[in-house]
């Protein structure tokens, strides 16, 4: 699974590639075979001033099933970054499992018809 990582105002030096790496693998492992392209931005709107600015957004590509976006804003980085992870990680549950429901899913009447 290919983890892109873009960070927007964030002190010089602070690097999040392997906690976002750990957190989303985490989150997404089993879904790692589905999975074309993961995006994670990470934002401090309002620098060293401090405050609940600092925001977290994940992008996962399902290839034809679509995207799924997650989004949560913390004053603590890393804790924006779990529970993004964790909501990405639900989302992609939901959406493969809603792709399944319609091919696997047969009428009463359709399933006689065959028989």
């Amino acid at each position: 699974m290919k983890i892109r990582l873009r960070s927007r105002g964030l002190p010089p030096g602070t690097d999040f590639r392997e906690f976002v790496q750990l957190r989303l693998g985490t989150a997404l492992a089993r879904f790692s075979p589905r999975i074309e392209d993961v995006s994670v931005r990470l934002e401090d709107e309002n620098g060293p001033k401090g405050g609940v600015d600092k925001s977290c957004r994940i992008s996962v590509d399902l290839g034809r099933l679509g995207t799924v976006m997650a989004e949560d804003v913390d004053a603590v980085l890393e804790a924006a970054i779990c529970r993004a992870a964790e909501c990405a990680g639900r989302s992609v549950a939901r959406a493969l499992e809603r792709s399944g429901r319609g091919r696997r899913r047969f009428s009463r009447e359709f399933l006689q018809q065959r028989t």
